[in-house]
């Protein structure tokens, strides 16, 4: 068997429809909750610029999300972003531990849902 380093990586065609498809629902679900705080909907497909406005809309200083390149911190950190982005919208704890342990789903819930951005009480 004679088998190259390029043959061993090869992803089949479906996997990157699928993935193509879970992308772009992402950015209609990220741009969708970007509108409905008042951020322009396209900053969601701009790498650091959707992370920015994610933290300003979660209630944090946007430049906080330098914090997500520091391993282990970083993913506890945005655990608390997603908390925060359910309270920014009106959510409560159900929701803010759906956003953490689903995030994909609660996302499109909380973009094409009833939630009204109404802030981060501080």
């Amino acid at each position: 068997m004679n088998y190259s380093y390029e043959q061993s990586f090869q992803m089949p065609a479906w996997m990157i429809v699928i993935y193509l498809i879970i992308a772009v629902v992402a950015i209609v679900a990220q741009w969708k909750i970007f509108t409905k705080a008042g951020k322009p909907g396209w900053h969601s497909i701009i790498p650091f610029l959707n992370l920015y406005d994610l933290f300003e809309i979660s209630g944090f200083n946007g430049w906080m999300f330098l914090i997500l390149l520091v391993p282990c911190v970083g993913e506890i950190f945005l655990y608390v972003v997603y908390w925060k982005l359910a309270q920014a919208f009106g959510k409560g704890t159900g929701f803010g531990i759906g956003m953490i342990l689903l995030t994909p789903i609660f996302m499109l819930l909380l973009a094409f849902g009833d939630a009204k951005y109404v802030g981060v009480k501080k």
